[in-house]
């Protein structure tokens, strides 16, 4: 199974000093049977877009909780032993929750298979979306147009082997 970690820059770097992701039990989020049903798919390819894109507003979330942060988006993809992850069934039909795992322990950095993070270009966006998460997550339309507005930004693939440049150009 292959999960996404939702992670900061400051975070990406702290898991690359430590080559470790999370110290268990942590949350990540995967093609679930919930998110299956959501999205309505059966194209793998297509499901795992929609996990990364709830790790991204995971991501966006911590951002919102660390404004020290550089105002980007970050989310790791590991792949894990399927009993290495699991959904809370009770959560499935919480719109919240979908995709939503629990990952039981710290996973190796060096498992990994890539990391997906925001253009600089999108650091407008995405401090402004942060920004507007409170309110949004109030019921605010307007607000949720510009947390919205974050997710109009692809997040890049980069290969493991770049980390080290991504947390130094970053954090």
């Amino acid at each position: 199974m292959r999960v996404y970690v939702p992670l900061t820059l400051p975070g990406l770097a702290e898991a690359h000093r430590t080559g470790e992701l999370g110290a268990g039990p942590f949350v990540a989020y995967a093609v679930t049977p919930a998110l299956r049903e959501w999205y309505v798919s059966d194209d793998i390819e297509e499901l795992e877009y929609a996990a990364l894109g709830r790790a991204a507003l995971a991501s966006l979330r911590l951002l919102a909780a660390e404004p020290e942060a550089p105002r980007r988006r970050v989310v790791v993809a590991v792949d894990v032993a399927d009993r290495a992850a699991s959904a809370d069934p009770g959560r499935g039909p919480d719109p919240a929750a979908l995709g939503e795992v629990r990952v039981a322990g710290p996973l190796r950095l060096g498992k990994a298979a890539s990391v997906h993070v925001d253009a600089a270009d999108a650091e407008t966006d995405v401090a402004a979306a942060a920004e507007a998460l409170p309110a949004a997550d109030g019921g605010d339309g307007d607000a949720q147009f510009v947390v919205d507005g974050a997710e109009d930004h692809e997040l890049l693939w980069f290969a493991t082997q770049e980390i080290p440049n991504l947390v130094g150009a970053g954090a």
